[in-house]
This record gives structure tokens, C-alpha cells and sequence, in this order.
């Protein structure tokens, strides 16, 4: 807008009208302009405080003034369409000037339809939305604090970490204590994450950690394969925040800030003796956190997730995830893998080949070049013996499995059996 008072105070100061276009940066002829319509109207410095530069134009341009033939955007709509997949405020523009052709109406210019909008949203608190679309991203990421688990008997003091989660378009928090920060504790608390909050984002934003994120470089960017196959099942994208770039995950950042406040800080004078105890405390104290009121705009985090974002969240699957660990072995001459407690077998062809070995809380299970060639139940028991089935033996070894022990002696030792028995009588 033209900075009319400033013209006519500069005015009667005496500078010239070049003098004065270079000032307000407008040209001389609607400086010129400004001069004629203030001599027309009796306007002279100083003027009443009442006069400002909108009042001057509507009395100068009442024709620009009006807007009796605009028609005015419908801002909450905007701020509603606003939150589904692609829908750009140039869209939404597009849209609203056709609706005002249709009526024979003026539209506002795509500057002035933004403008409008983005004051609207400042008013009425909302520009959160235009940030982070409901359902569209959760931030995950550990806490820096700890908590102190007793033990009853000996005092000995144990540290438990929390895990914090946040969907930063409500603010609705979930945090879960565990007793490490490694690989199976991270992919379970996900796993308890989408159940808390009933429903799967499109995108997992982690930090940079080793349990989840092998690397992460400008041009490239490499999943944990535990990490990775746990998005596959609840069908998200993982986009780890970028090195040393905190604002990539800004909301994490603050609820870490706030839970350790107001649920680490607050649990600080209560002796805790079990796990159970601590995940108690912090599930109370969790709700009271999502139930608390925000300071600067009406309502909760609960009721913000449940008005605005519970419904644009992707559903769950039918059962959750079950955690897994991947590692890499090479298949040795007994043709066996362990889970770290007993042993099994795979096909013996695989002698010498790198495997993938892939260990759950009830089963085990072997890949090589991505497809599944051996599966076994775990057990909760160690046996002396390894777990063999009889495809996976050579026909050589497998015709042995009928045999007494005598027998299989025998044949390990390149001896007949009447000469094994002979043997064992001395013995």
C-alpha cells in the first residue's frame, strides 16, 4: 500500500516530489497524484490520528476501497481441506476463483487469498496445521534422563530409559520405560506405540540411532533389517532425521523436554522397586500429561487426537509385530545355526554359504538369498542334543537316523558291530 501519510508529512516539510517518491519508493506521478487529491479534499498536515493510510486511500480510491464485490474466502474450509494428501493453498485458490466466477463475483488475488488465510490461522492459533498434517509423520526418540529402580533386598540401584513417541500435529505423547536402549526394546516399543494410539502413520521420523538407522549420508540411507522389516509390516516410511538437524524432529525434541518434566521430574521422590511398578507410574502419569491443558490454544492432546487426527491415522494390521533379531552366519560342516541357547539344523547344501538367520521369541529361521529354507520352533529349554530334520541331513547321514546306538558306533568308527561288542566287553 502507498505510505499516503508519510507523503503529506513529507510534504509540508518541503521536499521536493522527487525527493519524496525516492522516500516512499513510489513514483512521481502518484505522488503528484496524492498532492492534487489532498488539495481537492483540504487535507494538510498534520492529520488526525484517525486518518491512516486505509482511510486516506478509501477517501482518495474509494473504488479500490470497496469490496462489496469480493467474495470472502471461506477460512475454516481452507484450514480443513488443507490437511488432506497434496491439497496446496494455490489449489485451494484455483478452486475458490472459479466458485467466485460461477457467482459473478471478484476473487481476491492468490497473494491477498494467502495472505488473508495465514492471518486467520495466526489469529485463531491454528498454524500447527499448516506445518504437520494430521496422521501424516510420528517422531520417536529416547530421553535423555533416567529412571532408578531399587531392588528391595540388596538396594542395588538400576537405570531404566524412556522411550518417548509424539504425533506432532496433536502433541498426543506416548512414553514406555525399558530397562536398555537396544535393538528388541526399541522395535517393541513401536510395536506398543501404534497400539497406544490405535492406528499407523505415514511416516516414522527417528534420530539417528544405531538400533535403528545403520547409516544415513546425503545420498544414502540404510535401515537397521530388523528397523526396516518392522515398517514394512505396519507399511510406513522411515525418514530419519538428518545429522545434527534437530528441527527435522522438533516435536520429539520438546515433548522430551516436557515428559521429563512432568513424569521423570515428577516420579523423582517415589522408590520404585520393579519394572511393573515403574510402567505403572508412567502410564498414570502419561494420561495426566496427554489429559493436561494446553497453554496457548483451548483443549488437550487427547482431545486434540481425537478430534482432529485419531481418524487420518492408517489402520492397524490384523495382529501387531513380532519383534525379531537378523544377524549373518556362515553355514559350518555340521550344518547347524543357534539362537544362543540350542541348536538347529539347515539344508547341507548350504555348507560355506553366508546365511541370514532370523531369531523371534518363538521361532528361528534361515534365509539365503532372501527366500526361507529352514524354520524351527524355539524352545524355552537347553537339550544336549542339536534339532535336526531329516531333509536337511545327506542321504549318507540320513539312513542312519533308524539305527541303535551300537550301530551308529560302529559305522562312526569304520568298525563292524561284532567287533565293536568284542571291544566294549574289555572295557
Amino acid at each position: 500500500m502507498v505510505n499516503y501519510r508519510e507523503i503529506l508529512r513529507l510534504r509540508s516539510l518541503g521536499y521536493t516530489q522527487r525527493q519524496i517518491a525516492t522516500s516512499v519508493r513510489s513514483s512521481r506521478n502518484t505522488v503528484s497524484n496524492i498532492f492534487d487529491l489532498a488539495d481537492t479534499h483540504k487535507l494538510a498536515w498534520p492529520l488526525e490520528s484517525e486518518m491512516t493510510d486505509y482511510a486516506l486511500q478509501s477517501l482518495f480510491y474509494p473504488e479500490r476501497a470497496s469490496q462489496s464485490d469480493r467474495r470472502e474466502p471461506d477460512y475454516q474450509y481452507i484450514h480443513n481441506e488443507l490437511v488432506k494428501d497434496n491439497v496446496t493453498l494455490a489449489l485451494l485458490w484455483g478452486e475458490y476463483c472459479e466458485a467466485c466466477y460461477a457467482e459473478g463475483l471478484a476473487p481476491y488475488m492468490s497473494t491477498q487469498f494467502c495472505d488473508k488465510y495465514r492471518k486467520w490461522a495466526r489469529l485463531t492459533k491454528a498454524t500447527m496445521r499448516i506445518k504437520h498434517k494430521p496422521g501424516n509423520a510420528i517422531m520417536v526418540d529416547w530421553a535423555g534422563s533416567t529412571f532408578e529402580i531399587h531392588d528391595p533386598i540388596s538396594g542395588e540401584i538400576t537405570e531404566a530409559y524412556l522411550f518417548v513417541a509424539v504425533l506432532p500435529c496433536s502433541w498426543y505423547a506416548y512414553v514406555e520405560p525399558c530397562l536398555d536402549m537396544k535393538a528388541e526394546a526399541w522395535i517393541t516399543c513401536h510395536v506398543n506405540m501404534y497400539k497406544y494410539y490405535g492406528g499407523v502413520s505415514r511416516l516414522l521420523i527417528p534420530d539417528n540411532l544405531k538400533v535403528g538407522i545403520d547409516k544415513n549420508t546425503r545420498y544414502d540411507t540404510i535401515l537397521n533389517r530388523s528397523y526396516s522389516e518392522m515398517a514394512d509390516y505396519y507399511d510406513t516410511a522411515v525418514v530419519p532425521a538428518r545429522v545434527e538437524r534437530p528441527q527435522d524432529k522438533s516435536a520429539v525434541e520438546g515433548t522430551v523436554k516436557h515428559t521429563s518434566t512432568w513424569i521423570i521430574a515428577a516420579l523423582r521422590n517415589r522408590k520404585l522397586f520393579s519394572m511393573h511398578e515403574l510402567q505403572a507410574a508412567v502410564s498414570e502419569k502419561l494420561e495426566e500429561f496427554n489429559a493436561k491443558d494446553f497453554q496457548k490454544r483451548e483443549g488437550s492432546r487427547r482431545m486434540a487426537f481425537l478430534n482432529e487426527e485419531k481418524s487420518f491415522l492408517k489402520p492397524l494390521p490384523a495382529s501387531p509385530y513380532e519383534p525379531a533379531a537378523w544377524s549373518s552366519t556362515t553355514v559350518q560342516r555340521d550344518y547347524l545355526i543357534s539362537d544362543g541357547k540350542n541348536k538347529f539344523s539347515v539344508p547341507f547344501d548350504l555348507i560355506g554359504e553366508k546365511i541370514d538367520v532370523r531369531v523371534t521369541r518363538n521361532t528361528i529361521e534361515a534365509f539365503f538369498h532372501g527366500a526361507r529354507v529352514a524354520s524351527h520352533p524355539r524352545l524355552d529349554k537347553t537339550l544336549r542334543d542339536p534339532i535336526i530334520i531329516p531333509s536337511h541331513m545327506p542321504e549318507n547321514h540320513r539312513k542312519y537316523l533308524s539305527y541303535n546306538d551300537d550301530e551308529f558306533l560302529s559305522w562312526a568308527a569304520g568298525i563292524g558291530v561284532g567287533t565293536l561288542s568284542v571291544i566294549k566287553s574289555f572295557l
